[in-house]
């Protein structure tokens, strides 16, 4: 402990407690990155993490030592024209836990010991685990995609991809009112884990594809589609099956894809993308800490830090990994 330097004024030390192997950080670790971010200097990866705070710096209030919290991983500037509109996702200058987007690079969670702002840190209270805790910031970017849609009340929504992200759309669509959600994928374990977090029917688009195209009848039949994959032919598939007017809310990324332009402006869709997120960051913990959005199911493995290497390797498996946790604690 001895080493571990003291937080300033305005800043907590936390003792990291669990922290997400996210989809950026394995094509960190296995392709040293993706499109064009690319890794040019060490990087510690991690942005969702959660710890428990062991010091506080002067002038902190509303933290005590003990507290779990979860951290959220953006510090936009407040000062640059977008975050004056009011759109801190756009901050011209953002910075961003683990990302390699900028140099120098910003250094992430996994980590034993984290010093960080206070007002990154979000209470969790005594209810849930530091895993379900760590689960804050992808449920964040869920409900920003969702909030996208505007209301889901009572309307049919379809989901491709059930990863993390996918899954979580999933809850959070059922949680604001779709009446139904059908996901797709291409792995059965992974359709499995998305029944339990609310979808009403799943189809294996590898295996049964003629499942999803009786939804292409009379021109589609889906209100929105929430596009999570990041894969072409998922792409087509929700133009072809979101009815006219319909949304399609792009969530996953990827690099250059061509489209059917004709099917967009022949249904006149919407195509909007969907990235981050801003105030869902507290909202999403709420949830998760008061188990209106149970997390559980999407854990699939957790691993000791000193097993880090198999802990990526076991998240670049997807026909057995969810949600991939690193644990820092004994």
């Amino acid at each position: 402990m001895a080493a571990v330097a003291e937080p300033s004024n305005g800043e907590v030390l936390l003792k990291m407690a669990a922290a997400g192997i996210c989809g950026s950080d394995l094509h960190y670790y296995q392709d040293g990155g993706f499109g064009p971010v690319r890794v040019r200097e060490p990087i510690i990866p991690g942005h969702e993490g959660s710890g428990y705070i062991t010091a506080l710096g002067a002038g902190v209030s509303g933290l005590a030592i003990g507290d779990l919290v979860a951290v959220n991983p953006s510090q936009p500037c407040g000062t640059c024209r977008f975050c004056r509109e009011h759109l801190p996702i756009h901050c011209q200058t953002m910075r961003f836990m683990g990302s390699a987007m900028r140099l120098p690079h910003e250094q992430g969670m996994f980590r034993d010991w984290l010093i960080v702002p206070a007002m990154q840190c979000v209470p969790a209270g005594r209810l849930i685990t530091a895993g379900e805790a760590a689960c804050a910031e992808p449920l964040a970017v869920c409900l920003h995609a969702v909030a996208q849609a505007g209301s889901l009340d009572g309307k049919s929504v379809l989901v491709t991809g059930a990863g993390p992200i996918g899954t979580l759309v999933t809850a959070a669509a059922r949680h604001a009112g779709a009446a139904s959600v059908v996901v797709t994928d291409l792995a059965d374990a992974a359709l499995q884990r998305v029944t339990a977090m609310g979808a009403t029917e799943t189809i294996n688009v590898r295996h049964t594809p003629e499942k999803l195209t009786v939804y292409e009848k009379d021109k589609g039949q889906f209100d929105v589609v929430f596009e999570c994959s990041a894969a072409e032919p998922a792409l087509r598939s929700a133009i072809a099956t979101v009815r006219p007017r319909g949304l399609i809310v792009q969530v996953g990324v990827t690099g250059d894809i061509t489209l059917p332009l004709n099917a967009i402006v022949g249904k006149e869709l919407r195509l909007i993308g969907s990235q981050r997120f801003d105030t869902e960051f507290a909202v999403a913990l709420e949830l998760i800490a008061t188990r209106r959005i149970d997390v559980r199911p999407i854990i699939s493995h957790r691993f000791p830090i000193d097993e880090a290497v198999q802990a990526f390797v076991q998240a670049g498996d997807r026909s057995a990994a969810c949600k991939v946790q690193l644990s820092f604690l004994p």
